[in-house]
């Protein structure tokens, strides 16, 4: 749920840039698409990715889940595609295509023969402005957002748990909210609702084109130009700040619900790169989470995993470059006979001897050395490397930030690690969640009586 040191590694490893490797190249539209080229000509293949500045923390309250709607109505057509035709072209002409949704953005991606780039280009340029939205398809899509909901939230425990931790954790920060939205603003969604966040946020001054394979910088710019050029702009006002107001003591809560086995869920609040005081601490708690899950050599496996056989299974996550401030988060699985109530002073006497003494250097050279050996594998990804530069430009922090991590890990020492730790990791801003299983064949029985 929470191993997202392992995500953004693979993400940054993916875009750095190793000495005779090309950087990625800028263009600015007219119109304010910001277009991004990273040549790559290992294999005859290129990854198209559009990034749009809007996702779950941008929407206020009744339309939750809104941003994640719309990624589902996108695929149903235009003035001059029709329902389903999208997909259809894309699969015609060899290529694969999906879409995701976060907190932060909302992305759509297709993977093709290099040849092939102008159809998804074209593809993608008239869906940004001229996208039917048609109440039979929202009604269609109602359901099946509904189904993805069921299998993702209701029906996983483990998904129900952190649903509800995240809204006990923050107050006033709209990370609070699920990004697929809450049942009841899902099912009072209308097709005005979605027109109305169309029309504000897909646009080409909101949107990052970010192109990478075996292509030529001056051509992609060309059909960029070609294609996305035209297309009007939208006034796009800045969303009015949200920030987490100040946590004043510990938060705790348990969570009933059939499920197999217990477990936990701690989270801190902390900065991020775009809101630390000062940059290095954001690394530093990068730095944090790989000491404690950094692979099977890392605290909390070797610790509580092998060593005291405490737990089924721990683990430790943080993202630094979220838009909004966010938590450092462990979650541990109790081994049979432990209780939960054991697990969680298991993991708080682990962060306090990150408190109290300073890591070793080899735990520090372990984190750096994964993080260089990421950044060399990971850059045969296309798609990791669009990623990473469309994710860094769309969340305000700029795609040449890419470059920089691999350094900036390297610079950080075990005083500083030992700084955050003491500074961020304290129960003052500490939410915790039980999940209590309830018996499942009880929930089933009660089901199939009600039906």
């Amino acid at each position: 749920m929470i191993r997202r040191l392992i995500f953004f590694v693979v993400l940054w490893g993916a875009a750095f840039t190793v000495t005779g490797e090309p950087k990625a190249t800028e263009h600015l539209l007219g119109n304010g698409l910001k277009v991004l080229v990273k040549e790559d000509h290992r294999s005859p293949v290129v990854v198209s990715q559009v990034w749009y500045k809007v996702g779950s923390s941008y929407e206020p309250g009744g339309i939750t889940g809104i941003s994640h709607m719309l990624e589902h109505m996108m695929f149903k057509g235009t003035d001059k595609h029709a329902v389903g035709e999208f997909s259809r072209i894309i699969a015609e002409n060899g290529g694969d295509e999906n879409a995701f949704t976060g907190q932060d953005y909302t992305a759509y991606f297709q993977t093709m023969a290099a040849d092939k780039l102008e159809v998804s280009m074209e593809l993608e340029a008239d869906r940004m402005r001229n996208l039917h939205l048609l109440p039979e398809e929202l009604k269609k899509e109602l359901q099946v957002v509904t189904e993805e909901r069921r299998m993702r939230t209701e029906d996983n425990p483990q998904g129900k748990m952190q649903e509800h931790f995240n809204a006990m954790a923050y107050s006033s920060s709209p990370y609070k909210h699920p990004v697929i939205g809450w049942p009841a603003d899902i099912a009072n969604y209308t097709v005005e609702d979605l027109q109305a966040w169309y029309q504000r946020w897909y646009a080409p001054n909101n949107a990052t084109l970010v192109i990478v394979g075996d292509v030529k910088t001056a051509d992609v710019f060309a059909l960029a130009e070609k294609y996305f050029a035209p297309l009007k702009t939208s006034e796009i006002k800045p969303i009015k700040p949200q920030t987490e107001i100040e946590q004043l003591g510990l938060r705790r809560m348990t969570v009933k619900v059939p499920a197999k086995l217990p477990s936990i869920v701690m989270g801190y609040k902390v900065p991020v790169l775009k809101t630390a005081e000062k940059e290095w601490e954001a690394y530093a708690l990068e730095v944090l989470a790989g000491v404690l899950d950094g692979g099977s050599s890392a605290r909390l496996t070797s610790g509580l995993v092998r060593g005291k056989q405490i737990a089924v299974s721990a683990g430790a996550g943080y993202g630094l470059t979220s838009r909004l401030s966010d938590l450092f988060e462990l979650e541990a699985t109790p081994a049979e006979g432990k209780t939960l109530q054991e697990m969680e002073s298991a993991l708080k006497a682990e962060i306090a001897k990150l408190q109290k003494t300073p890591i070793s250097e080899e735990e520090l050279s372990r984190i750096k050395a994964q993080v260089l050996a990421n950044a060399v594998y990971e850059r045969d990804s296309n798609f990791y490397q669009a990623m990473q530069l469309g994710m860094l430009e769309t969340v305000g922090l700029g795609w040449q930030k890419a470059d920089e991590y691999v350094d900036k890990v390297n610079q950080v020492t075990a005083a500083q690690v030992l700084e955050v730790a003491k500074k961020y990791l304290i129960d003052d801003h500490l939410s915790i969640a039980y999940l209590e299983p309830l018996p499942i064949n009880n929930s089933q029985t009660a089901k199939k009586g009600g039906a």
